[in-house]
């Protein structure tokens, strides 16, 4: 797919599924905005990928510092098209009658908060401009519960609420809105899932899980009319069909 031209942020980009995107998505032709707490992090890979690339230092659980930063990618690339709502916490994994509240209130902000931030940022500009993306990083978790997540599968499951609700809203203004349940995803979220011993996640060996190239791909599939039958829907990669599609069996 081609997107020269095109603009797509991504936040939690410093590692992971986010800085795999945002590779194949500047391979794709992309001005790549990267968004994340980690600065090194992201300065560093925005220096590989070159000059179609910018590094914006962001928390999303802020919404000036997200307001800021969307800003500060239209003064640079002119535009927003698409949105990669990636960023994403699970710690801490504990059972509700012994996790820290505060704790468990930082994962509903980053994993729901930062994802309304997100559209709510972007939405009104998408809007104005007759289209635009936005696609979100969800997960089984958002329908079925583990034990000791409780703040991942509730904050899932509402960002997952959350896109079905931007596709009614602004659907009809042009807005292609999806989420993509990865599965498990050889990242550092799974060494903290292996380390906890809790719930069956923890029990799979690394070779289980799949590279974070794989839900970077199919991300810049579904920003591609062939997945259009899925909008305000939640793709998952754990469906054969979907990989064939995508190219990644």
């Amino acid at each position: 797919m081609d997107l020269t031209g095109k603009t797509v942020i991504v936040t939690g980009a410093s590692r992971g599924i986010g800085a795999a995107t945002a590779k194949v998505f500047a391979a794709a032709g992309a001005q790549v905005a990267l968004l994340a707490r980690g600065r090194e992090e992201i300065a560093q890979l925005a220096g590989e990928i070159g000059p179609s690339a910018i590094a914006i230092p962001c928390d999303i659980t802020r919404y000036w510092e997200v307001e800021t930063a969307v800003k500060a990618v239209v003064d640079t690339f002119g535009s927003v098209d698409i949105l990669i709502n990636n960023a994403g916490a699970l710690q801490p994994i504990a059972p509700m009658t012994q996790v820290d509240p505060g704790a468990w209130a930082h994962v509903i902000d980053v994993n729901l908060k930062g994802v309304f931030n997100g559209m709510h940022a972007v939405m009104p500009l998408m809007i104005a401009a007759g289209g635009g993306t936005i696609l979100t990083i969800s997960s089984g978790a958002a329908s079925k519960p583990y034990e000791g997540w409780s703040a991942y599968c509730a904050s899932k499951a509402g960002a997952a609420m959350l896109t079905r609700s931007a596709h009614l809203e602004a659907g009809p203004s042009g807005l292609r809105v999806m989420g993509l349940s990865p599965g498990t995803v050889a990242t550092q979220m799974q060494r903290d899932i292996k380390a906890s011993g809790i719930n069956p996640v923890s029990t799979l060996d690394w070779e289980d899980h799949v590279p974070p190239e794989w839900p970077a791909r199919t991300l810049l599939w579904m920003c591609g009319p062939e997945a259009d039958g899925y909008l305000g829907k939640e793709i998952s990669l754990r469906d054969e069909e979907i990989r064939v599609k995508v190219g990644l069996v």
